[in-house]
C-alpha cells in the first residue's frame, strides 16, 4: 500500500463538542476508554487530560494516515494511549485481542476529518479536485469511481435516495449513466461538475453534497458498520460505564437512536441524553462543520 503521510501540523481539525463529550463520558479518571474513531486525536487528547496517570485509552481508526498523525500528536506521555488500525465493526475482537476491558467509556465520532476533506487525493470532497476514491482504508477494493462507473441507474438512484436523501436521485443517476457512456468518471470534479451543470448553484450548499455523502457511506459500509460496532462494544463496557456517539446526518442519528432505545428497553442501559446534545451557537460560529452534529450517550446498568 503506497501511502503519502502528511506532516501533522498541516491539517487543523476541530473536534466537536469536546467539553460536552468529556463531561459525559469520563465517569472514572482511572478507567479504560475507547475512542473507536480517533481521527486526528482531538477527542482522545481531551479525554486523556481528564484521566489520572492510571487511566488508559485505546485509539482506533480505519484510516491509517489519520492514525499515524494521531499517534504523533499523542506520543507524550508514552504508554497512555494504544493505537490500532481496525474497522470499528470488528471492535469486539480488537478489545479481546488487546485485553482492553472492561471499558469505562467508549466514543464513536462519525464525522469526516479535515484530513480527509481537504486532501484532494483522498477523493472525499468536491471542493478539492482528486480521484473519485472516498476510501477511509486505502486497502479496500471498492471506490466511488467503481460505483459511479459500474452500478446500473436503478441502483445508483436507490443509493442516492436512501443514503443521501437526495430528492433528485433518479435524475442524477440518469445523468451519470448518460455521461459515463461517453467518458468514464475519473475525478471528483467530473462528478460534481456534471451535477452542478444540471442543477445549478442555489444558496450555500453545493448540489453534489448529498450525492457525495451517499457514495462515501456506500464505499465504507458506514451504516452497517455503525450498527455492528455500537452493539458489539456494549458487552465490554462495565456497569456505570458510558457509550457516546456523535452523528452528522439523519440516517446515522436514526440508527443510533433506535439502537440506544433497544438498549434501554431491554434493561441494559439508561439514556443520559433523551434529546441529543447539540453544539452551542458559539461553537457553530467558530466551526461551521459542527452545525449538524448530535451527541447521544447511554450508561450501562
Amino acid at each position: 500500500m503506497n501511502l503519502v503521510i502528511m506532516e501533522p501540523k498541516r491539517f487543523i481539525h476541530k473536534p466537536v463538542m469536546v467539553e460536552e463529550i468529556v463531561d459525559l463520558i469520563v465517569a472514572d479518571p482511572n478507567g479504560l476508554y475507547l475512542d473507536a474513531t480517533v481521527g486526528l486525536g482531538g477527542h482522545t487528547e481531551a479525554i486523556l487530560r481528564r484521566l489520572s496517570p492510571e487511566g488508559r485509552i485505546l485509539a482506533v481508526d480505519l484510516d491509517p494516515e489519520a492514525l499515524f498523525l494521531a499517534a504523533a500528536r499523542l506520543s507524550e506521555p508514552p504508554g497512555r494511549v494504544r493505537f490500532a488500525h481496525e474497522n470499528f465493526r470488528n471492535i469486539s475482537q480488537l478489545i479481546e485481542r488487546e485485553k482492553f476491558f472492561p471499558l469505562t467509556g467508549a466514543l464513536f465520532d462519525l464525522g469526516v476529518s479535515s484530513l480527509q476533506l481537504e486532501k484532494g487525493s483522498r477523493g472525499f470532497s468536491f471542493q478539492n479536485a482528486g480521484p473519485l476514491d472516498m476510501r477511509l482504508d486505502p486497502g479496500s477494493p471498492l471506490t466511488a469511481a467503481r460505483i459511479v462507473n459500474e452500478w446500473p441507474a436503478e441502483q445508483l438512484s436507490l443509493l442516492f435516495k436512501e443514503f443521501g436523501e437526495e430528492k433528485q436521485a433518479s435524475r442524477i443517476a440518469g445523468w451519470i449513466v448518460s455521461q459515463r457512456a461517453r467518458k468514464p468518471f475519473e475525478t471528483t470534479s467530473d462528478l460534481s461538475g456534471l451535477i452542478e451543470s444540471k442543477i445549478g448553484r442555489h444558496g450555500g450548499i453545493h448540489p453534489a453534497t448529498r450525492t457525495f455523502m451517499a457514495l462515501r457511506i456506500a464505499v465504507n459500509h458506514e451504516l452497517e458498520n455503525l450498527t455492528r460496532g455500537i452493539e458489539s462494544v456494549l458487552p465490554h463496557i462495565k456497569a456505570g460505564g458510558r457509550l457516546a456517539v456523535v452523528t452528522f446526518h439523519s440516517l446515522e442519528d436514526r440508527i443510533v437512536k433506535n439502537v440506544f432505545k433497544s438498549f434501554v428497553e431491554h434493561g441494559q442501559c439508561d439514556d443520559l441524553t433523551p434529546s441529543p446534545a447539540r453544539p452551542t451557537q458559539k461553537e457553530i460560529e467558530e466551526n461551521p462543520r459542527s452545525r449538524s452534529a448530535k451527541l447521544r450517550v447511554v450508561q450501562k446498568r
